[in-house]
Formats: C-alpha cells, sequence, structure tokens
C-alpha cells in the first residue's frame, strides 16, 4: 500500500491547509466546596483547551510512546512504520495495525472523513507533511491531545466497566514508556503495583443536589459569557458524610418500604454545608431537600410551644391528655392510653396530639401560622384544628430555617449556598453574598423555655436516638397519619440539620416514626460532622427583660397635723 499512497499523494499539486477549526465552547461555570474543592461543573461540555508544556512529562510520553514512537523524529509519515505494519498485517492474513502517525490521525480528524480510500490516504498524507511545516511538534500534539479521538477505544478500555482490558491495555502503554525511555523498569514496577481509583460515578455525586440548587440561582443572574468560578458554602466532607449516612439508613429500613431521604444542613447564618435531594441523583435528579412539600406531623410542634410560651406559659404549666374534641375533630395519640395530668414539657417531649389541638385552639391557629412564618416558613399554612399536628405543606430546606432560629440565639435566617462569583482568566470578583441579615425574632424567656423542652425531647422523649454523648442536642420527631412520612428537626450550638424519610408516591411506610430511621440518620451524619466543626452548647439567645424595681412608698403625712417645732436646747 505504501508504493501506491506516496505515488498518489507526489501526483497531487500543493495543498493549502484549511483554516484550523475555530475552538468552539460554551463557557463553563466550576462550583467549589468552602474550601476550593471542586464539586460540580454546568454549561459547556468542553473544557478549556490543554496547554502541553503544563501538563507532566510523563502524559505526552504516554501519548507518544502508544500511539507514534517516532512522532519526534519523522515529518508527518513514518514509512518504517507502514512497512512494519503491512507485514504484520501479511503474517496476520488480515488487517490489524495501522500506519497512522499522529500528524496524520490529526489531519484526518481535522480536514478529511474516514473513507478507507487511497485517494483519502493520500490527501491525509500530503496534510500531514504540511502540518510539520507549518506548525512545532509540541502545537501539532495540543492539537491531537485536545481531539480525544485518538485514545484506544475509550469504551472497550473503560476501567470502571472493563477493569481487566484496562489493565492489559495499562500495562502494553508501561511497556512501550519503558521502551522508550520514558520511564524506567523501576517505575513501571511501581506503577503496576498501585490501585488505581476509579469511580463508577462521579467522586462529587453526592454534591449534585446542591449545585443545581445553586446553579438555578446563579442562572437568573443571567448566561455566563465567560468561564467563571462558584465559591460556594457547602462542605464537601459533610456533604459525603450526609449522603453515605442517607444510603446507609436506607438500606437498613428498606424492608419498611423507605425508599427516600432528604437533609439540609445550616450554620448559624444559614449557610447551607450539607444537602441531600435523594438516595441516589443518577437515578433521579429530584430535589427533595428543597422541592418536595410534605406534611411536617409533629415536628411542627414547637411552632405551637413558641405561640405558648409567648402567650406566658412555661414548660412547667398543667395540661392533661385526655379526649378532646374542636369543631367535629378528635385528636389522637400514637399511644392507644391516655397520661392524664402532664406539664408541657412532658406533653412535647412525649409529642402528646391532645395537648398541642388544645394548646392551638387556646392561643390561636392563626397566631400559631404567624410565628412559623416569623421563623421562616413560607408555603402556605392551613389554621384548621389539626394544623397543630402538622398537617400543612413544607420543605426540609423551610424547616431547617425555621429550626436554625431555635439553635443560633432566636435569629432568622435564609438559608443561603453561593459566597462569591470569579472569573477564571483573571479572578476578579463578580459578586459576593452581602452579609447575612439575622433579626432576632424569638426573645427570652420563650427561647430559653423553647431549648429546654426540645432538649427533653432528645433526653428522655420521642428523640432519644438522636443523642450524641458530649454534645447539647435538642429537636423534635415528626410522623404523619400511616406513616407516610417521618422527620428528625435537630440541632446543637453552630450546626442546625433536619431529616426527612418517605416515598415518592405518598404511599405508608411500615411502623417508620420519626424517632426511628430519621433520628438514626440524623445521628448517623451529625456524629461525624461535629467531629469537625465548630460547635458550642445552643446558645441562651438575648436577655430576658429586666423587671423594674418594685416602687418605694414614703408614709403618708397626715394632711391636718402641726408641723413638728424645734426645741432649742444644749449641742
Amino acid at each position: 500500500m505504501i508504493g501506491p499512497v506516496l505515488a498518489l499523494s507526489l501526483a497531487m499539486p500543493q495543498l493549502d491547509i484549511p483554516q484550523l477549526p475555530p475552538i468552539t465552547r460554551e463557557p463553563q461555570v466550576t462550583f467549589l466546596d468552602r474550601s476550593g474543592q471542586v464539586i460540580g461543573v454546568r454549561g459547556g461540555r468542553y473544557g478549556p483547551p490543554v496547554d502541553v508544556a503544563k501538563l507532566p512529562a510523563y502524559v505526552p510520553a504516554a501519548f507518544v510512546a502508544i500511539e507514534d514512537r517516532r512522532f519526534y523524529e519523522h515529518n508527518g509519515y513514518d514509512l518504517a512504520g507502514m512497512a512494519r505494519a503491512i507485514l504484520t498485517d501479511v503474517g496476520e492474513g488480515h488487517a490489524t495495525q495501522g500506519a497512522s502517525t499522529i500528524t496524520q490521525q490529526l489531519a484526518k480528524n481535522l480536514f478529511l472523513s474516514s473513507a478507507r480510500t487511497l485517494e483519502r490516504k493520500g490527501v491525509e498524507l500530503v496534510y500531514a507533511v504540511e502540518l510539520e511545516q507549518t506548525f512545532t511538534k509540541q502545537q501539532i500534539l495540543r492539537e491531537a491531545a485536545m481531539l480525544a479521538a485518538l485514545m484506544k477505544s475509550p469504551t472497550d478500555y473503560n476501567p470502571a466497566e472493563q477493569p481487566e482490558r484496562s489493565a492489559e491495555r495499562t500495562g502494553l502503554v508501561l511497556d512501550a514508556m519503558v521502551e522508550t525511555g520514558a520511564i524506567t523498569p523501576a517505575q513501571r514496577a511501581r506503577a503496576l503495583a498501585a490501585s488505581p481509583k476509579v469511580f463508577k460515578s462521579a467522586p462529587d455525586a453526592a454534591s449534585q443536589y446542591f449545585v443545581d440548587w445553586v446553579d438555578a440561582q446563579f442562572v437568573q443572574m443571567g448566561p455566563p459569557k465567560i468561564d467563571l468560578v462558584v465559591e460556594t458554602t457547602l462542605d464537601a466532607r459533610d456533604e459525603a458524610e450526609a449522603q453515605a449516612a442517607a444510603t446507609t439508613t436506607i438500606d437498613r429500613f428498606a424492608h419498611d418500604n423507605v425508599e427516600q431521604a432528604a437533609l439540609v444542613a445550616l450554620d448559624p447564618q444559614g449557610r447551607v454545608r450539607a444537602m441531600v435531594g435523594g438516595a441516589d441523583y443518577a437515578a433521579s435528579s429530584f430535589n427533595r431537600a428543597v422541592d418536595a412539600h410534605r406534611q411536617a406531623g409533629s415536628s411542627w410542634k414547637p411552632f405551637v410551644y413558641l405561640t405558648a410560651m409567648e402567650a406566658g406559659r412555661t414548660p412547667d404549666t398543667p395540661a392533661v391528655d385526655q379526649p378532646v374534641t374542636i369543631d367535629g375533630w378528635s385528636p389522637k395519640d400514637f399511644e392507644p392510653t391516655y397520661l392524664g395530668p402532664i406539664t408541657l414539657q412532658t406533653a412535647l417531649a412525649q409529642s402528646v396530639n391532645t395537648v398541642a389541638a388544645q394548646l392551638a385552639d387556646e392561643v390561636g391557629r392563626p397566631n400559631v401560622a404567624n410565628t412559623a412564618r416569623r421563623l421562616g416558613i413560607v408555603t402556605q399554612i392551613n389554621t384548621d384544628p389539626a394544623m397543630a399536628l402538622g398537617t400543612s405543606l413544607v420543605t426540609p430546606i423551610e424547616m431547617a430555617q425555621a429550626y436554625d432560629a431555635f439553635s443560633n440565639g432566636g435569629n432568622r435566617v435564609r438559608a443561603w449556598g453561593i459566597e462569591q462569583i470569579h472569573t477564571v482568566a483573571s479572578g476578579r470578583q463578580l459578586w459576593r453574598h452581602p452579609a447575612p441579615t439575622t433579626p432576632n425574632v424569638i426573645a427570652n424567656p420563650p427561647l430559653g423555655e423553647m431549648n429546654q423542652m426540645l432538649r427533653a425531647v432528645v433526653a428522655s422523649g420521642t428523640g432519644v436516638r438522636a443523642a450524641i454523648p458530649g454534645y447539647d442536642i435538642a429537636g423534635k420527631t415528626g410522623t404523619t397519619t400511616d406513616f407516610r412520612d417521618a422527620w428528625f428537626c435537630g440541632f446543637t450550638g453552630g450546626l442546625t440539620t433536619v431529616v426527612w424519610m418517605g416515598r415518592d408516591d405518598n404511599s405508608p411506610m411500615r411502623g417508620i416514626t420519626g424517632g426511628l430511621a430519621p433520628a438514626e440518620f440524623w445521628r448517623g451524619f451529625m456524629r461525624l460532622a461535629l467531629k469537625h466543626t465548630p460547635v458550642t452548647p445552643i446558645p441562651p439567645g438575648p436577655p430576658a427583660p429586666v423587671a423594674p424595681p418594685p416602687a418605694v412608698l414614703e408614709p403618708a403625712i397626715p394632711t391636718n397635723s402641726a408641723a413638728p417645732t424645734i426645741q432649742d436646747g444644749p449641742i
């Protein structure tokens, strides 16, 4: 084949190399976690061109060793390589080797079709020679590497799907690098002894629910015209631990029809440190942490009790767990028996429905709704009698906002995820999140009283599975009718985390309460996150108003009494 191809190429008139195709790519947006780790990329499919000179020396060396060993010696085509390929093909009885140099393959991929004809091969050879005369070897290698079409069958040698074939190909490349002097035999042995890090899914897969959430906010600012970097509030370690805890808990309770989970963790200013939007992003990108509106169940009750504390009740205020009917509706407790006379603290710790319903009726359900809105609930709130038991639909991120006020000293927050945006090329800052405003929305003594009661939920109530020794933990469980939703909303000083578990089709789980799987999910995440998160005891919040001192009353002087006389006498 060498003769006809050379003859054809020599007979051709000199061809002008077409202008190299422009590098057209959509701008990319790279998202970083709080420590600078890449957690996701959105926008254009292709990254910026790679400068071969900035790559480690062994990368182009490996490429040349396996694709075109005489790359730095030939002028575009390799007669020795072509002859060797023909002899091998004749010996095998069919075509087994190619003879194209890297430059020829570049010419084909840039300017020509893949038609297997002598004419195309001749034109390819001419273009290859002219490319060598026009560009340096480094420029040619950069262009070839960028196309990525020269890699040997990425599908067949995918290390995630074909580990044995990938290992075999890796050995061939290392052998070729030894033969060309790119590495030593000892380096080859060390490389083969090392276990490759292969991920069937991207290492940042756990962060994709969060990246989608902040990307949607970023897009509202307008489509990017250049490559940008978005620095976020996410902690990649917390995120990985949250997703692992979700997977572990779902697997453990799968036989009880647990299918999905969501989590939102906030710091005291509302920064999102972790977000789990579901069991598996690859299977479903629907973000349940932000977009799933589910009944809150008893995790709603702190809004009822806070309204009562602000109306003058205390944790020791007596109540009675007994049958009650409000506007024709009769709430039932989870347990079949009634506790009788108890305090409000016991009623919340044991999640007694009858007391919560009576309390909301007494303080006014519209007032309870206003309390919830004041703390950060933004979706519609119903005010029928059952609202006290959490029949309103809420999202996990809303509940995290609201509970953060209990954990940070009584201040309202709005969950946020973008710290700043800057350009890739110059690093110029384009936007920075303004200093968060956190107005105080829970005063004392109600704040201190609520935290006392929410601590009791974890210490001796329905949330005991969430307790973490050595930490000041408070929170509330939530379970809805027929076990369709289960929640645990909890906090310590420095971190608030809300978790939800259920099924996308809203069908019942089997006996899953907020104090069971969600509490274990919450604890599984928090016990790891708290090891590397600055935490403090739950802050006491603003000082309680100081009562004015009692007035000192002077004795009244009778109006009919005479003024005292002063007697003279010895001093």
